[in-house]
């Protein structure tokens, strides 16, 4: 396999399991130069991109490369530019452009990635509308409280802050909110701002000594749409200066909406002004949709596609597909992609093989390695900071719940789960375990971010 080819069979792997947004943030401009020594160089665009993609989606990179070669060991990353991009090459593909919103086939093989119906003006999709977005018992109070946004910006929930697992319609819904607000007003100012957008532009602008034109060219804006905002929890001059453009347009009544992985008291490195400002509006969660909802999702999938699936297909999709509308969506890009290659017609057979390998895989092993893993993700923590002698606050929460999780799902003893903590007393375990399963009697929103951790432990 050549190494264009390579790239572009790891893209389309690779946008599985990122959003949108952030596939073509981070991944546009990008290519495999050289596979040697069992070393694949990357190359981006930039420093800042090389940065991100090293320590956000290193381990997605290099799993999509191990499943396609065995010749992949590891990835270096490396500044340059490619004459034809592979995303550029993907994206041409009639499947994917319907995918990422693109507008007809382009003639040449020189079409920028610019040619997305994305708005410039306001980043917003047209495609993500409250018409194609189906409701449910999983996403209902998320639902409900953007439509009171829509009847009043900036007065009613203000901030909107929706949170939920990947996957699930977070971007969908927050863009589908600027786009009706849009077509009610049309001379309103919505920006929608992936979170890493957001940090690039910052960085940008101290770099070039121009943030006094970003806070200017923010501050005129009516509706603020933030995506993702757990990442700009990492570093604190991000937080503060989106903490000043926050304070600037909630005093003027612009209208805030914020989304997130977990809601802001999961966020353990979040200041405790932004937390507050948060969670001093209206606070919803998006979670798992139930087999009706995720059948409902399909034929909506299907009439959008004007394909047509029997019924006992979707129905087969949907009981054994459950764990974000994402996979839902790629399981029937699966089906349809392989009746179109074969030549043969869709049936429920056809249908249990393509997607048997990934309903059916065995279940990883459940470990402590594997509950530090996710604990010390979901919480934007390094693992040794768990297991040392920490008693700073964003850390012993986290722990207690590793220790909790480790008794409960590993049935380890309490002395067991002290020595993995850095040699601590059985009593400090026991302490732990009690404190969360005493707490969780009746604090929903640490039951939310358990099962949150749980499912970044069953996805790992």
């Amino acid at each position: 396999m050549e190494n264009n080819e390579l790239w572009q069979a790891a893209l389309a792997k690779i946008e599985l399991s990122v959003s949108k947004p952030s596939f073509l943030t981070w991944f546009q401009d990008t290519g495999i130069t050289a596979v040697q020594d069992g070393i694949a160089t990357v190359f981006v665009p930039n420093i800042f991109a090389k940065e991100w993609l090293q320590n956000k989606y290193h381990k997605t990179i290099l799993h999509a490369l191990r499943e396609l070669t065995t010749d992949v060991k590891d990835i270096t990353y490396a500044v340059g530019k490619l004459d034809n991009s592979p995303i550029q090459t993907l994206l041409r593909q009639p499947q994917k452009r319907k995918r990422f919103g693109l507008t007809d086939t382009p003639d040449d093989d020189t079409a920028p990635i610019k040619e997305l119906t994305v708005d410039p003006e306001t980043n917003l999709n047209p495609r993500y509308t409250f018409d194609h977005f189906v409701v449910g018992s999983f996403n209902e109070l998320a639902h409900a409280a953007a439509q009171s946004v829509i009847k009043n910006p900036g007065t009613g929930y203000n901030p909107l802050f929706v949170y939920g697992g990947v996957g699930l319609g977070k971007t969908h819904l927050v863009q589908a909110i600027g786009n009706e607000l849009l077509r009610q007003t049309p001379g309103v100012k919505v920006r929608y701002v992936p979170s890493e957008k957001y940090m690039t532009e910052v960085v940008d602008a101290l770099k070039n000594q121009e943030m006094n034109s970003l806070k200017e060219k923010y501050k005129a804006i009516d509706c603020l749409i933030i995506d993702d905002i757990q990442f700009i929890a990492r570093t604190e001059k991000m937080q503060e200066e989106f903490f000043h453009m926050f304070n600037a347009l909630y005093q003027k009544n612009r209208q805030i909406i914020i989304s997130s992985d977990r809601p802001p008291q999961a966020i353990a490195t979040l200041e405790e002004r932004l937390r507050s400002r948060f969670e001093g509006g209206m606070i919803a969660d998006i979670g798992l949709p139930d087999f009706e909802t995720r059948l409902l999702i399909l034929r909506t999938k299907t009439e959008t596609k004007k394909i047509t699936i029997p019924e006992k297909v979707l129905i087969y999709i949907a009981e054994n597909v459950k764990n974000n509308i994402r996979e839902l969506e790629g399981a029937l890009n699966r089906i349809v992609m392989a009746a179109k290659l074969s030549n043969a017609p869709i049936d429920e057979d056809a249908a249990k093989k393509i997607i048997t390998s990934h309903v059916n895989a065995p279940k990883k092993f459940l470990t402590a390695k594997k509950i530090l893993k996710a604990v010390s993700e979901f919480y934007d923590l390094d693992e040794k900071e768990l297991t040392a002698h920490s008693r700073k606050k964003d850390v012993v929460k986290p722990r207690q719940i590793a220790m909790y999780l480790m008794r409960e799902e590993l049935k380890f003893s309490y002395p067991s789960i002290g020595d993995r903590f850095g040699g601590r007393d059985h009593t400090t375990a026991i302490h732990s375990c009690e404190k969360i399963a005493e707490s969780l009697k009746t604090n929903t929103e640490l039951e939310e971010e358990i099962r949150m951790v749980k499912d970044r432990i069953l996805l790992g």
